[in-house]
């Protein structure tokens, strides 16, 4: 079942030994440490601080924080690092990437790389989770930040991805919700009908564990007294975990709109990858980037001891 808030995450992970370890690109970023020390703090992960050691030493220093408790790799070039960190994943010694000082589209490059092999057959998507004052639980919605415009084949990759990513979560057989601006099929728009067409998929088992409602307006989706008024009848009305959005803009305005207008506090990674890529904006405040390594570290299988 979707948790209510995160805070429950947090207690889901508490005490699972040393964490879930996660390799931090260019770590010299100081929202990004503090997210790290929280999460270290919770007994969430076991870091691996990439970059500029001197700089990440001098700061931990600022804070009483030494730097001999934790393990840090000189390399303060953030591609070279980002390669360094890879290179961590093929070596079994991490579970999780971490983005730091370094520019999203020059960590892409690095992940996409073939050489990188961190591919795994499908499309890598970004997972966003919000916790929405007025919504009784979690809501995940995808794909917000990498897919542009995805083609029916894309979108059911997408859902793919992200049910395997919530149910590592231990939410089983989530209710996803594909949206469109109403209910009914339009021909004129194609949301619409590729909504229907993954319902169908889904119906005849070829995406399996999830039940796929669509098209859907986002009313429908999650309020349950507009469910009531208009009768609709479906096991994914008003109690939607997963909302596939249409296209990135669509899936952008609306955690935007959620998060400036509604008060949602946001979580978000990448999966589809060997391993969850945690990327937020360098601009992102400490909180949002310490709850999306707690929301990556919740999606990895688990793994043996180092």
């Amino acid at each position: 079942m979707m948790p209510s808030r995160f805070s429950q995450l947090v207690t889901r992970l508490r005490g699972r030994k040393g964490g879930r370890r996660v390799a931090v690109i260019a770590a010299d970023d100081a929202h990004t440490l503090e997210a790290v020390l929280l999460a270290v703090k919770e007994g969430v992960v076991t870091p691996i601080l990439i970059g500029d050691a001197s700089w990440i030493a001098a700061w931990l220093a600022e804070r009483g924080v030494n730097a001999a408790t934790l393990r840090i790799i000189d390399v303060p070039d953030p591609v070279a690092a980002a390669r360094t960190a890879v290179d961590l994943v093929h070596a079994g010694k991490v579970e999780v990437l971490m983005k730091g000082r370094i520019e999203t589209a020059a960590l892409m490059k690095v992940i996409v790389d073939r050489k990188s092999e961190l591919r795994t057959g499908r499309i890598m998507s970004h997972l966003a989770v919000l916790e929405i004052p007025s919504y009784h639980k979690l809501l995940a919605i995808t794909d917000v930040a990498l897919n542009t415009s995805p083609d029916l084949a894309q979108k059911r990759q997408i859902i793919e991805n992200a049910v395997a990513a919530l149910s590592a979560m231990e939410i089983d057989n989530p209710k996803v919700a594909v949206m469109a601006s109403a209910e009914h099929i339009n021909p004129k728009l194609i949301e619409s009908v590729d909504a229907a067409e993954l319902k169908r998929l889904n119906q005849t088992g070829e995406i399996a564990g999830c039940i796929v409602e669509g098209p859907i307006s986002y009313d429908l989706a999650i309020d349950r007294e507009a469910v009531a008024i208009k009768r609709y009848r479906s096991p994914v009305a008003g109690d939607a975990d997963l909302m596939v959005v249409p296209n990135l803009v669509s899936g952008n305005l609306l955690v935007k709109a959620l998060m400036f207008s509604a008060g949602a506090k946001f979580a978000g990674f990448i999966v589809g990858a060997k391993v969850p890529v945690v990327v937020t904006s360098r601009s992102s405040p400490a909180a949002d980037k310490h709850m999306s390594i707690v929301l990556a570290a919740a999606a990895c299988p688990e793994f043996a001891d180092a």
